[in-house]
């Protein structure tokens, strides 16, 4: 079993920062790739972020140029530094870790964090 624990989360007032971490715990042999999606209420769960293991990202369109994804393959941790934060970035924010191979499996699998909550005022 694979555990994602979120950390970061919190309130900001527009134009601040945040920095959210996911750390992935268990019998990890590999971790295809890391990333971030965010649920605004009533809205849609959607990618925020990610980043394959080999170090390609890919970012939604409306926070390209404001988030920056990194990754920390040896500590199978995923960061997230949020600069210039707007009112409808607020949302949960979930880690994602797919294509995960235990040790001693062939089989990969997707995990999902339960969520932060990031709070942008105006």
């Amino acid at each position: 079993q694979v555990h994602l624990v979120e950390s970061g989360g919190g309130w900001v007032q527009a134009g601040g920062s945040l920095r959210l971490s996911c750390a992935a715990s268990g019998r990890i042999f590999s971790i295809g790739a890391m990333g971030w999606y965010r649920q605004a209420p009533g809205k849609q769960r959607e990618l925020v972020a990610s980043m394959t293991r080999g170090g390609t990202t890919n970012y939604a369109g409306s926070v390209e140029g404001r988030f920056t994804i990194s990754r920390d393959n040896a500590k199978n941790t995923v960061y997230l530094q949020m600069n210039s934060l707007k009112p409808e970035d607020t949302a949960v924010y979930y880690c994602n870790a797919a294509g995960v191979q235990m040790i001693g499996s062939l089989r990969v699998a997707t995990y999902w964090g339960q969520g932060t909550q990031v709070t942008v005022s105006s």
